[in-house]
């Protein structure tokens, strides 16, 4: 006898949407690259698992350079640090070329 299958319903699988704080493009979650206010200061949280107040950021310099310098600090309710700024210049440097 064969075993029973798992049907799927039709209906397409929820993807969640985020904005990207400098462009204000919506895109799918794991298109942007989530940045995270904890204690210690602003970091990238590549695993968008970390606890904290978010806010996403798209892949691009465009974007990173507008972010950093103006809306990021208000997306994540406090002021970027000068170490904030250069560890995220810094992180996006790291980031692989599109």
């Amino acid at each position: 006898m064969a075993e029973p299958t798992k049907r799927s319903s039709g209906r397409p699988r929820h993807v969640p949407q985020r904005t990207c704080v400098a462009c204000r493009q919506t895109e799918a979650k794991v298109a942007l690259v989530r940045l995270v206010r904890t204690t210690e200061g602003v970091f990238a949280d590549p695993t968008g698992k970390q606890p904290g107040r978010g806010a996403y950021l798209h892949a691009q310099r465009s974007c990173w350079e507008r972010g950093i310098r103006h809306s990021l600090a208000s997306a994540l309710r406090t002021s970027l640090s000068e170490a904030d700024a250069q560890r995220l210049t810094a992180f996006f440097e790291a980031l692989p070329q599109e």
